[in-house]
Formats: C-alpha cells, structure tokens, sequence
C-alpha cells in the first residue's frame, strides 16, 4: 500500500510540474485480458479464462520530441480454469475443475514514446509503444476454497498501439505477473503469477 501511495504522490507531481507545458488528456478507457496463472512447478495443469477491465486514463506528453507517459486507475476481472482433479490431494476434497476468478484494482504508470513527424497524417493516426510497472490490489474473488489470495501483486507491462483522430487510442500489450497472486492451502509456497494479453479502446478528452 506505501509503494502505491509513493506512486499516486508521484503521479501527482508529474502532473503539476509537466500540465502547463505539456499535453495532459484523460478519459475513459475499456477491454479484455487474457491472463492464465503460471504456478511454479507443474503440479496444476490451466486454461485461460477472457475476462473484462475498464476504467480512466491519463496522458501527459512533452509537445516535440513524442515522449510522455500513462497512467490510470481500471477494474480488472482475470480468471482460469484449474484442473485440480487431476491431482489425488485436491480430488480426495472434492475438487474437480474449477474456475477462479480475482477482481483487482490495477494502477498501471507507463513510460510511452508516440510517433508525430507525418507532415499532419499523424492528426488522423499515430503509433505509440508504451511500458512500465503495474500495481494490482485483490478487490474479491470467487472464494475457491482451495486457494489464498494476497492482498496484491506487482507486475510489468509493454505494448503498441495507435492513435486514431487525436481522440481514440487503440492498444494491446502483454503483462508479466512478478509476485504471486493466488497459492494453494494444502502445500506451503506453492503459488501462481499471472501472465497474458490486454486488449484496449481508450477514448481521451
């Protein structure tokens, strides 16, 4: 919880230092991950379950050179399918497979490079690359009684997209999960990350 407090006061400084010389827009912003736990050894086999993300947007760029960054504040429903029959220690409880599902509150900041010398074309399109850490904090989750769920994870982020008429971005990325998100009860330390792609529509004011 520190680390996203130091992030949000970070954010807030780079707002007021860089708003009245640089470009700063937000709004809305909604799409589809794709995630599925990778757990540390292969004692769980899984299937990706799409689930849905929305929230708000900020961007702040630095008029002439294309560098600027993102970041936001989104609802992020992520989930799989976990074969835990396959496995006597779960399928003496009961278990067969089972879907999970996490809702997190995720606080992405990016570092973003948008392309803009295309002699005015870039009014109707322009290319961005974008990457950097995301903060995720556990909201609820479907209570799969065999699991325990922290309270959040750290992750990173990276990928490209495109600006359509200075107003719609459209963007898909992969996210990396570095600390763990869900763990078993029945066997100590065994734990999973998540791990996939994010479609995005952004809509800036």
């Amino acid at each position: 919880m520190k680390i996203a407090i130091h992030l949000l006061v970070a954010v807030a400084v780079i707002i007021g230092v860089f708003s009245a010389n640089a470009g700063f827009r937000w709004g809305p912003t909604a799409g589809a991950n794709f995630y599925n736990f990778h757990f540390k050894q292969k004692l769980i086999e899984s299937d990706m379950t799409p689930g849905p993300q929305v929230g708000v947007m900020g961007e702040i760029m630095i008029p002439g050179i294309g560098f600027g960054v993102d970041f936001g504040l989104r609802y992020n429903m992520h989930g799989a399918k976990l074969h835990l029959g396959e496995k006597e220690v779960w399928a003496s409880d009961g278990y067969g497979t089972e879907q999970c599902w996490l809702h997190t509150l995720q606080i992405p900041l990016n570092l973003r490079f948008k392309y803009t010398r295309f002699g005015g074309f870039e009014d109707y399109l322009a290319p961005f690359v974008y990457g950097g850490p995301v903060f995720s904090f556990t909201v609820g989750h479907n209570n799969l009684k065999a699991l325990e769920y922290p309270t959040g994870c750290f992750g990173l982020q990276c990928g490209i997209g495109a600006e359509i008429m200075k107003h719609f971005q459209i963007s898909g990325g992969y996210y990396w999960g570095l600390t763990y998100e869900i763990r078993t009860r029945k066997l100590d330390n065994f734990s999973a990350r998540s791990q996939g792609w994010t479609v995005n529509l952004t809509y800036l004011f």
